[in-house]
């Protein structure tokens, strides 16, 4: 086991005994052998592009099958067991499809036969020894596990959007085209760099999907107060990032007594005029996904787990978890084609809470829409010299001590600036009173780790308004990662031109010491300090 693809990977190298995250060194190499399965599907899919064959099917697969390999989505290796073997079904249907039409595929043979091997055991034998960035120049193996990671989170927004029905072959065609280049021995870094900046700009594309199908389908988010209390009564506990899911389970729950909660990622969903009509959708629970131990514990009612973000249960609420979508651990219950008839038998017959409970409130809903409709109040505001500053700070939480950084930062921004934030990185801060200035409150939260397109969407928009480029507005971005979707979101920011980004707790085990330098010379990416130097240096 060789896993490096978080931020708390082990002594910041890797992980290679057991994931910090919980992955069992058997699960990794599943998970690797995936990785080189849907490599292999892609070049059979790329082949059959030239001679005009697309396949939907081949499509929407690989979409999910790399989220699943995504830190803290999938565990159970009975699911990545099947995986490889729609692979080298795909694989076989895509060739009977081309026979009939009387092509031929000229395709580099896959030195893994992986149709020959049946058993978990020896597939698990197998993904111990493969090389997911086969190069063996440093510098190119580092660009090569940026691109791998960052397919990872193209997949899992495009993932999200296709389930609400939003697509763009551009996608589809950029992963099945660049996975099978991982065997090209003839690319060099000059390549390799070109290849990390195209991921960039086609997570650009999956977030705009993403954006347009949540809000097609839900509506644009509206600033909104979320208690984070609860009422006496059933409960339901939704955690992740899929609002189709929860869509369906509050459509699934009506009249029947059950309160829907968000924990994590989910806080956001309570601004979306399509979900806020439930009259049982009612707070948030808890915090970020690393607490979930400890706050899952006490929640007198099932717990549903949509997307990234699962940790290994605990013996007190195992039975009480279900997964559903790409996510798994072994012996948890999965629910599939969005049956959630045994996760409401359960909170039925579960406690619920006995009584009500009043535990504060926070605030949602500051997506690109509701921002830009009060434009010309934010731009009156720096020009009168009330506004002096824009911090984005978010991105993704995790265990590490030194991610209250993040709080210390948001703490001590002066009464003249206002915090963007998304992500589950917020909870270090979200209930912060920052007050307003001119009746705009100092902390906005934009929404998911999902929603970092509209976090770009109202940059643009500013630096429009002020006639000037993005890295000339009064903002600076303070970002903390912790998986693959940020390293996507990331690329996205250089491939926009954006500069001077400040990333921590850490940065990537898997960034070569010179490709770390052509991103401090071109881009200006600064590793954190203090939160006091930090605002020194921004502020002057």
């Amino acid at each position: 086991m060789f896993c490096n693809q978080c931020e708390q990977t082990a002594k910041g190298i890797a992980c290679t005994t057991r994931g910090v995250c919980g992955k069992t060194a058997e699960t990794a190499a599943l998970q690797d052998l995936l990785m080189i399965a849907v490599k292999d599907l892609s070049a059979y899919a790329h082949a059959a592009r030239q001679k005009g064959v697309i396949d939907d099917e081949i499509n929407h697969f690989t979409l999910e099958a790399l989220f699943a390999t995504l830190t803290n989505v999938n565990f159970d290796p009975e699911c990545f067991k099947e995986y490889i073997s729609q692979c080298e079904s795909l694989k076989q249907k895509l060739e009977e499809t081309l026979n009939i039409k009387g092509y031929s595929l000229a395709v580099k043979e896959s030195s893994l036969n992986l149709s020959a091997v049946k058993s978990l055991s020896d597939l698990i034998k197998l993904g111990k020894t493969v090389e997911l960035a086969p190069a063996k120049d440093k510098d190119i193996k580092s660009l090569q596990q940026i691109v791998i990671y960052a397919m990872r989170g193209i997949a899992a927004y495009a993932h999200h959007a296709e389930l609400l029905g939003q697509e763009n072959d551009q996608v589809y065609a950029f992963i099945h085209e660049v996975l099978p280049q991982l065997d090209d021995s003839s690319l060099g870094l000059d390549d390799w760099i070109n290849i990390v900046l195209q991921c960039g700009k086609i997570n650009f594309i999956a977030m705009e999907l993403l954006d347009k199908g949540n809000t097609l389908t839900f509506g644009h988010p509206v600033p909104t107060t979320v208690p984070l209390g609860h009422k006496q009564g059933k409960c339901i506990l939704v955690s992740g990032h899929d609002l189709k899911d929860l869509k369906d389970l509050l459509e699934s729950t009506q009249g029947k007594g059950i309160n829907i909660y968000t924990h994590g990622e989910m806080l956001p969903a309570h601004g979306y005029p399509e979900l806020k009509k439930y009259d049982h959708f009612y707070g948030h629970y808890g915090t970020a996904w690393q607490n979930q131990r400890k706050e899952f514990v006490d929640f007198p009612g099932p717990i549903l787990m949509t997307t990234n973000c699962i940790q290994e249960p605990q013996a007190s609420y195992f039975n009480n978890i279900y997964t559903t979508g790409p996510v798994g651990w072994p012996g948890v219950v999965h629910l599939n084609n969005g049956d959630f008839a045994p996760l409401i038998e359960a909170s039925l017959n579960m406690p619920g809470f006995k009584e009500d409970q009043e535990q504060g409130s926070v605030m949602c809903g500051f997506a690109h829409q509701t921002v830009l409709s009060i434009a010309d109040k934010v731009i009156a505001g720096v020009k009168a010299g009330k506004i002096k500053h824009f911090f984005l700070v978010g991105g993704c939480d995790g265990a590490r001590a030194g991610r209250s950084y993040y709080t210390e930062f948001v703490e001590k921004t002066p009464d003249d600036t206002i915090v963007l934030t998304l992500g589950c990185g917020k909870f270090r801060f979200f209930d912060k009173k920052l007050g307003e200035i001119d009746a705009i409150p100092r902390l906005l939260d934009v929404g998911q780790c999902n929603d970092a397109y509209s976090a770009i969407q109202i940059a643009l928009a500013l630096a429009n308004a002020f006639d000037c480029g993005v890295n000339d507005l009064p903002l600076s971005l303070v970002l903390s990662w912790y998986e693959q979707k940020a390293v996507s979101i990331l690329l996205t920011l250089l491939y926009l031109g954006i500069k001077d980004i400040r990333l921590g707790p850490t940065l990537p085990a898997f960034i070569s010491p010179n490709v770390l330098n052509v991103l401090v010379e071109n881009y200006g990416i600064k590793p954190i300090t203090t939160a006091e130097e930090d605002l020194q240096a921004i502020l002057g």
